[in-house]
């Protein structure tokens, strides 16, 4: 969406380049503190019920488009890791990294495969984080069976989880679509 919203307004590449490393940054700085807050809050039972990484990665991905989303969604985890395993206290668990990875990067890329169509209609934003979450989560459960022998995650703990995280999955199926419609209102202005 940011890409077609730039070029309606003939920037250069390197204007574009600029934005969406900004833009990309600050998605990323969201997907590390808003976890932080609702684990302040709500303990780390409150992490796996409302998902807090998955909402900027969603809106990442929708905003962006799926290779910028792409990045967001893989760099998220690993930069959330890296400056929470300096208090101590790593977030994600190490154990559950890689797959948060592959997870997040399925949530941006698909929801970032929408990002042309948004921009046109903003409903459109309602099937790209349904399907995204619903890509991404299958994902987590396939990788976590394929590697269930070599990984002390398995098949039914993640699916517990799953289970778990219904409720932020719903919400934020809900309110990322609001929040992207929302910011396309605000960022395209042509009367066509």
């Amino acid at each position: 969406m940011i890409e077609q919203v730039l070029s309606r307004h003939g920037a250069s590449l390197r204007v574009k380049i600029t934005v969406k490393t900004l833009i990309s940054l600050g998605i990323i700085a969201l997907a590390v503190l808003l976890p932080q807050i609702v684990h302040l809050a709500l303990g780390a039972p409150g992490g796996v019920q409302w998902l807090p990484m998955y909402l900027p990665v969603l809106l990442g991905g929708c905003l962006l488009g799926s290779i910028w989303g792409l990045g967001v969604g893989i760099l998220s985890p690993v930069v959330s890791f890296a400056i929470t395993s300096l208090a101590g206290d790593p977030m994600p668990a190490l154990i559950r990294l890689p797959y948060m990875i592959v997870e997040l990067a399925v949530f941006a890329a698909v929801s970032g495969l929408f990002s042309r169509r948004i921009v046109k209609n903003g409903w459109m934003a309602f099937p790209a984080v349904l399907l995204a979450e619903v890509a991404g989560r299958l994902v987590f459960l396939t990788i976590t069976a394929i590697f269930e022998g070599v990984s002390p995650l398995s098949a039914g703990v993640v699916w517990s989880q799953i289970q778990t995280g219904l409720l932020g999955m719903v919400l934020q199926a809900v309110l990322v679509p609001f929040l992207v419609m929302g910011l396309r209102l605000l960022l395209i202005k042509d009367k066509d």
